[in-house]
């Protein structure tokens, strides 16, 4: 393994009628103005909203409801939470939701307590924020692990681009299993597809050999496969939820990619394809993730014949792939672009675009150029 640091700084608490006991410690770290962030109607009809606000106006706390944060947050609405931030002079962020709520919170908490635009001060200068208001995470869909790490996905329309900021990370993180019933069963699957590619796409970069970190990829990979396919025979299954909940947390709270550089070439094609077309990430990884996978396969092959055996319990790497696209469709996620839902039409001049712009990562088992990757976009079609 690499040389490296690892500090861990968000404190989790986990388990079913966590909330309350969580946030008796929480609240008297917190200030008076809290801004309580959510997306849409959802957390109001589970009656989350309702207890989450409750306690909070019980601890004497003012609150400042920042509401309608979309799937894919966009940087107009960022600016939105920042000015509201600013306004009320809040204190703390507490985020309620599942990875786009968190993600456009942490940016709307580094960006009001600075002048210089993010976006600028990211992309342009390769600077990064050094502070923000504190704030915690209350995770109602689970997933994409947003609540272990201070990284965003944010869209800018103006630009066309969905890619990384780096924000504030969550102090604290609530995982009650009970919190994301109401969430529909895609939803859930689509979740937790994004948690097994995050495992499957850290396991792919670059590392040496018999690494603690292989191990516990597999490890996940396999755990979130189980729970999967215990949701598919009772959605309801608030352990398996819970199970998903916490692979969801180990594959993105740094365990995994310390020491090692990692590949998330799957991650950029679809972050890309979701700035041109607003489809369900998730579901844009499911489709995505087979075919980018067989174009570099004989230049993984140890790693995916190890991938194949561990998690699907097939003996050769192509046996692996077909058992992973097999699971996609076991699971009633799509298999191709057509199936997936967009604002706009799919065509090949999209895609054109998609691979002319998308962020190409140069750790994977093989760096792809921009004709190969409109390939395997066409190939998802």
């Amino acid at each position: 393994m690499n040389k490296f640091t690892f500090s861990y700084p968000t404190k989790v608490y986990f388990g079913k009628g966590i909330a309350q006991e969580a946030l008796k410690q929480e609240l008297v770290k917190m200030g008076g103005n809290v801004m309580l962030a959510y997306g849409g109607g959802s957390v109001k009809k589970s009656g989350v909203y309702d207890e989450l606000k409750s306690l909070l106006l019980q601890n004497d706390k003012q609150v400042v409801d920042f509401s309608g944060i979309m799937p894919n947050p966009t940087f107009a609405k960022v600016q939105e939470g920042v000015a509201l931030a600013r306004e009320h002079q809040v204190d703390f962020i507490l985020a309620v939701g599942g990875g786009s709520v968190i993600d456009c919170c942490k940016v709307v908490s580094a960006q009001a307590v600075m002048e210089e635009d993010i976006w600028s001060m990211e992309y342009e200068k390769g600077k990064f924020p050094a502070a923000g208001i504190p704030m915690g995470a209350v995770v109602t869909a689970s997933g994409t692990g947003a609540e272990m790490n201070s990284g965003a996905v944010i869209t800018n329309e103006e630009k066309m681009w969905k890619g990384p900021i780096v924000g504030t990370g969550a102090t604290f993180a609530i995982l009650d299993p009970d919190y994301t019933a109401t969430v529909p069963p895609m939803q859930v699957l689509s979740g937790a597809f994004d948690t097994l590619s995050h495992a499957m796409e850290t396991y792919l970069g670059s590392s040496d050999q018999d690494n603690v970190s292989d191990d516990v990829a597999l490890a996940i990979m396999r755990n979130t496969v189980v729970n999967m396919r215990r949701l598919l025979q009772d959605i309801n299954d608030m352990q398996a939820r819970g199970n998903l909940m916490w692979d969801s947390a180990m594959a993105e709270n740094g365990i995994l990619k310390v020491g090692r550089l990692t590949d998330f070439q799957a991650h950029q094609i679809e972050h890309q394809l979701g700035a041109y077309t607003d489809c369900n990430h998730g579901q844009g990884l499911a489709v995505i993730h087979p075919v980018y996978y067989r174009h570099i396969l004989k230049d993984a092959q140890e790693k995916f014949t190890r991938f194949a055996k561990e998690v699907f319990g097939e003996d050769s790497a192509e046996a692996g792939l077909d058992a992973l696209t097999s699971f996609i469709r076991e699971c009633g996620l799509p298999a191709k672009l057509w199936e997936l839902k967009a604002r706009v039409e799919i065509t090949p001049d999209l895609l054109r675009k998609v691979a002319d712009t998308c962020n190409i990562i140069k750790s994977n088992p093989r760096e792809l150029s921009r004709d190969e990757i409109y390939d395997i976009l066409c190939e998802c079609m």
